[in-house]
């Protein structure tokens, strides 16, 4: 049996992400370059055309991952992971990242693909120890906080799991708190 075989079968012929069974094909997942079965996705043209240039990306299109993301495929863990962060923005998909669970080096490998396209690559986010954040990490905020708009204020001590990064300003961050996905000023918060 091939790998597109074995692919096949395994995927029962439909489009690993959105199940759609159209114009269908492997793809490997980068960085990796072999056709083993963990580094190769079953895509529809659809999903590939989207991944392979961000600009063609349309949200609604990728609430498939609601069901698609439990996958124990890597190559498709992967894939939903790094779609996810790429849409965070949309707020929906903050709430299944913070939901998935990847071993640690499937998250190193989806990582590895976001880094590459990153436009984050020459900001520094620190929070107020100076100590440099990354995308996904968890943060404790260090002053009550009144947040404009959402009728609370966040508290001292409130942790702040699974953080975005503001593509534009090295001083903020987004994150979920009482249930809303807020803008954090770095100098308000620590790593945790």
């Amino acid at each position: 049996m091939t790998t597109l075989d074995n692919i096949s079968n395994r995927s029962d012929n439909k489009c690993e992400l959105c199940s759609s069974n159209a114009d269908l094909e492997l793809f490997i997942v980068p960085p990796k370059t072999t056709d083993n079965p963990d580094h190769v996705a079953y895509l529809c043209k659809t999903c590939r055309q989207q991944i392979t240039d961000p600009t063609t990306m349309d949200a609604n299109h990728w609430r498939c991952l609601n069901d698609s993301m439990w996958s124990q495929v890597p190559a498709v863990q992967v894939l939903a992971y790094r779609i996810l962060t790429t849409l965070r923005h949309e707020g929906w998909p903050t709430d299944l990242l913070e939901m998935l669970y990847l071993e640690d080096d499937i998250i190193a490998w989806a990582k590895e693909g976001i880094a590459d396209d990153s436009s984050q690559d020459n900001l520094q986010y620190k929070d107020c120890n100076g100590t440099l954040l990354s995308q996904g990490d968890s943060v404790t905020i260090v002053k009550d906080l009144k947040v404009k708009g959402g009728g609370f204020t966040a508290k001292r001590g409130t942790m702040v799991r699974s953080i975005s990064l503001d593509p534009n300003d090295e001083q903020q961050v987004e994150g979920r708190v009482n249930g809303q996905q807020i803008v954090i000023y770095t100098k308000f918060v620590k790593k945790a």
